[in-house]
């Protein structure tokens, strides 16, 4: 993680109050990194829509559920426990499911949803599949992934607190994502802070535009001239 330390509970509030179209918009302002880069594919799909956004730090850990873990290296949930402790609230548990893009076992539902949750993950964020859909937005726990699962099959942990990949973005242990209903992105740490006056600045560049647009008199004829003073 960077050296700049976790954000303070009113600076995460700040980024909560943002959608990630807008979150987007704001740091490709700071020119960190190529506009193409930085976030999650459709593939990754908001299973809660109605849910606020999710801002929380990176827990990470890799499942199989194809074929039973008896002759593959794997983890005591134990050592995945520990990994995410080490980790600033609030956390989102990101697992990446080496048998997508056909995962075939769940990793979650309502019990790991309540154990997790105690752990102090908001959430999780997974190229796989997930279930007890009812019982988990009731606890307000957010899931972002693949697919919708029924079994949890042979289902275990294989590493945790090493980088894993999840909807074409690499994503390491203390990564600060913001996700919502239109998706997930990384927030680079060291323009955190800076985000939410940089997401005011565009959103007052566009609002300059949007009511040029819906103003009286505005004719196709006035446009040109009318958007190159409003930008």
């Amino acid at each position: 993680m960077a050296n700049d330390g976790p954000l303070s509970p009113e600076e995460l509030d700040r980024l909560r109050a943002l959608p990630s179209p807008t979150v987007a918009n704001a740091i490709e302002t700071f020119n960190v990194r190529p506009r193409s880069e930085g976030f999650m594919g459709p593939e990754i799909k908001c299973i809660f829509p109605q849910f606020p956004p999710m801002v929380a730090y990176a827990a990470t850990a890799v499942i199989s559920a194809r074929l039973p873990a008896s002759d593959k290296p794997r983890i005591a949930a134990r050592e995945l426990w520990d990994h995410i402790l080490s980790i600033p609230q609030p956390r989102v548990l990101v697992v990446q499911d080496i048998d997508y893009p056909h995962p075939i076992g769940s990793y979650w539902g309502e019990v790991n949803g309540n154990i997790y949750k105690a752990l102090g993950c908001v959430g999780t964020v997974t190229n796989g599949g997930v279930r007890d859909l009812d019982e988990v937005e009731e606890m307000g726990f957010y899931y972002f992934a693949s697919t919708l699962l029924v079994s949890h099959a042979y289902i275990h942990l294989w590493d945790a607190g090493i980088p894993v990949e999840v909807g074409g973005l690499v994503v390491r242990p203390g990564d600060l994502l913001h996700g919502d209903k239109h998706g997930v992105t990384n927030i680079p740490i060291e323009i955190a802070k800076q985000v939410p006056q940089a997401a005011k600045q565009v959103e007052e560049r566009e609002r300059r535009i949007i009511d040029l647009c819906r103003s009286p008199g505005m004719t196709p004829e006035k446009f040109p001239d009318a958007m190159s003073q409003g930008r």
